[in-house]
């Protein structure tokens, strides 16, 4: 296996320790923490086998370059793990502790182990130790937040490593001794300098050179951010700025302690131009710490271009760092993030900060809109939607759109919770949620999706249980239940269907309410009870029927017509098929007409009737003609084929057979012409087959968004 990345090192001032490919100093850390390796755990000294994995601590502050001598023991020992390398991060840029679902989940897809979307944080721990139980596996834990997060990753199996990279010690995990880190050696401190200063500077003034290393404390960030400085600034002397933090060693000591990141950052904000050092300062509120040209541009209220050119300047002076994907997409260091923060809201006003907060989301949003109007090629509207938008919205074709969403992937999600991290769910927040449901199934389909689409509606479900929003809880638990119910998990859609009802009745949601009785009516179709089905399915069409919802009832007949033909009762599902097919002839609906004459020759056919059948079935024929729907027309002729040869018939059901091929044979040849699926072209439409299942027609996070 080879190694494999849940997430990168986010912290890539850290990479301050490695020069080119040669790691700077940690030499005696390096030597301990391989030691440890070997050294014999309690459990071995009494004469049991260690049950689980060694644990190896590397302690430090952010900016001390720990994920980097976490990265440099995972390649000098990796060759030990044939199994490979997995990668975890624990916590968010801003801190925020990372659920151990969310990880857990995160290390079975890198390990390709499906997991079921949905399932509880217990069962993929489960899972996750299940499928390392067989492996020589190295972890890399990084930015632990404490020891109960660690300790839920452990596989239960001593061939396999965890490394964890924590601020602090990891009370409660057994056997574990940290590797705590200070500063760099001056040595390696002024060899870091020389990265990005050159080493002319150093070489002539080798004295200022381990004064500013000392001034930096020895911390790979506060030497890197230095070294940037310097670089951006060749006729400054070393000197010059080791004098300088001297001077005022106080200097950014708000909200950081005083540490030396804090003071080099806090004199490289101050020496920005001013619209620069406001761009760095709201980059902040960058969701997951990765901004790209569009994300700075909203908070900064600039054109994509002028952020592009900012965020690139940002990188050459080590201020961010590039995310290591196909877009230009950055790295906010997790080191700074807080200092950022602090200085954001010490420099601009609440209602700025807002303000640019807003400006980022809606530009979100409006990016979702055209990431799935572009995949909607048959909507005219769509298409309009399109054109009507900046160029710089638009994307070039579907594939640069799903590359898009899928590298924007971790930032949209956090954008997600960020739009309901105060508790409310306003317009904004919906129509984020809405967007990025519709996105993610535009492009990844509802199974690929559906890990991150339940997350999406719990964020939902969560503030309408708060702040008592019957109508949004109505609307997240029908969404949650759609999911159960496509990922096979029918008994718990089942659950969520009924609260959904109590919800929309509470809220007095007429939609909510006749949405969540046709799905109650679904999962019992799907688990067997017909009858209970069909019970549901008639509640729902009362409903529609009062409304006058013609289209709707038509359905609704159709599925209480399919409930009655599973348990054999013929009699009354041609009643409600026929009614189906007033219903939408009375609303127009040529195509789901044909279907319904469809289903009714079905019915005919089973309960004895083959001439009844034979007419329906050559009515249907009409109406698909009608539709232009081709592949329907073609399953229609194989019934009739099938039909005639019942009948004794033979010539008649060649020749249907023959037609229906012709028409598969042109609608191939047509699919594959215009490049539509080709995996779908040639074959007919399933007409054979009762609806099932408890998933309503649409998803409902938010109020549709277009």
């Amino acid at each position: 296996m080879t190694d494999q990345a849940v997430d990168t090192d986010g912290a890539r001032l850290s990479q301050g320790v490695t020069a080119g490919d040669r790691f700077l100093g940690r030499s005696r850390e390096l030597k301990e923490l391989r030691a440890d390796i070997e050294r014999a755990g309690l459990d071995t000294l009494s004469g049991r086998k260690a049950p689980r994995a060694r644990v190896l601590l590397i302690a430090g502050r952010p900016g001390s370059g720990r994920t980097a001598l976490g990265e440099e023991l995972v390649r000098q020992v990796a060759d030990r793990y044939p199994d490979g390398v997995l990668r975890a991060r624990l916590r968010e840029t801003d801190g925020t502790r990372v659920p151990v679902e969310r990880s857990a989940r995160e290390l079975l897809d890198a390990l390709d182990v499906p997991a079921p979307a949905g399932a509880a944080e217990d069962d993929l721990v489960e899972a996750l130790r299940t499928a390392l139980a067989g492996r020589r596996t190295l972890l890399l834990l990084d930015d632990a937040a404490d020891a109960e997060q660690v300790d839920a990753l452990l596989p239960d199996n001593p061939d396999c490593l965890v490394v964890a990279v924590s601020e602090g010690p990891l009370t409660g995990i057994s056997d574990v001794r940290p590797c705590t880190l200070g500063g760099l050696d001056t040595k390696s401190a002024v060899e870091l300098l020389s990265r990005s200063t050159g080493s002319v500077r150093i070489t002539v003034d080798p004295r200022a050179a381990e004064s500013l290393a000392e001034q930096c404390q020895g911390q790979p960030a506060a030497l890197v951010l230095a070294g940037g400085w310097l670089a951006a600034r060749p006729q400054t002397a070393v000197a010059d700025l080791a004098r300088q933090l001297h001077a005022d060693p106080d200097n950014g000591t708000v909200g950081s302690a005083g540490t030396a990141v804090g003071r080099v950052l806090h004199l490289v904000h101050a020496e920005l131009p001013a619209p620069a050092a406001r761009t760095l300062r709201l980059l902040s509120l960058a969701p997951a710490g990765l901004v790209d040209p569009h994300t700075a541009s909203a908070l900064a209220g600039c054109s994509v271009g002028s952020a592009r050119a900012t965020l690139d300047d940002f990188v050459s002076v080590g201020l961010l760092h590039p995310a290591g994907s196909s877009l230009p997409q950055y790295e906010v260091p997790r080191c700074l993030h807080p200092l950022l923060r602090v200085l954001a809201e010490t420099h601009e006003r609440p209602g700025e900060l807002q303000l640019a907060r807003a400006r980022m989301l809606e530009r979100t949003v409006r990016l979702l809109q055209s990431c799935r109007a572009i995949t909607e090629t048959d909507s005219p509207q769509a298409r309009e939607k399109l054109l009507g938008m900046p160029r710089s919205l638009r994307f070039a074709t579907p594939r640069a759109a799903a590359d898009w969403l899928r590298a924007r992937r971790p930032a949209l999600l956090a954008s997600a919770r960020l739009a309901v991290a105060d508790g409310t769910l306003d317009t904004l927040a919906r129509r984020l949620m809405s967007q990025l449901v519709r996105a993610m199934v535009a492009h990844f389909g509802t199974q690929a999706a559906a890990s991150d689409l339940y997350g999406i509606h719990h964020l939902v479900l969560d503030v309408a249980e708060r702040r008592e929003l019957p109508r949004e809880k109505a609307a997240a638990l029908l969404n949650l239940g759609d999911l159960d119910a496509r990922t096979g998990r029918t008994a718990d859609a089942l659950a969520r269907y009924r609260a959904a009802l109590d919800a929309g009745r509470a809220a007095n949601d007429p939609y909510a309410t006749g949405r969540a009785m046709e799905s109650v009516g679904g999962a019992h179709l799907e688990l067997g009870d017909f009858d209970r089905a069909a019970d549901w399915f008639g509640r729902a069409l009362a409903e529609r029927l009062a409304r006058d919802e013609r289209a709707d009832a038509a359905r609704l007949y159709g599925r209480i017509a399919a409930a009655h033909t599973y348990v054999g009762r013929y009699g009354e599902a041609l009643r409600n098929w026929r009614a189906a097919v007033a219903g939408y002839r009375k609303s127009g609906e040529v195509t789901a007409q044909a279907r319904a004459l469809s289903e009714l020759a079905r019915v005919q056919e089973y309960a004895g009737r083959p001439e009844d059948s034979l007419r329906t079935c050559r009515e249907a024929v009409e109406w698909a003609r009608r539709a232009e729907d081709t592949r329907l027309q073609a399953a229609l002729h194989l019934r009739l084929a099938d039909t005639f040869e019942h009948l004794g018939d033979p010539a008649s059901a060649a020749l249907h057979r023959e037609t229906a091929e012709g028409m598969l044979r042109e609608d191939a040849e047509a699919s594959r012409a215009s490049g539509s699926d080709p995996e779908r072209a040639g074959q007919p439409e399933r007409t054979g087959q009762p609806e099932q299942g408890g998933a309503a027609c649409e998803s409902r996070a938010a109020p549709a968004e277009d």
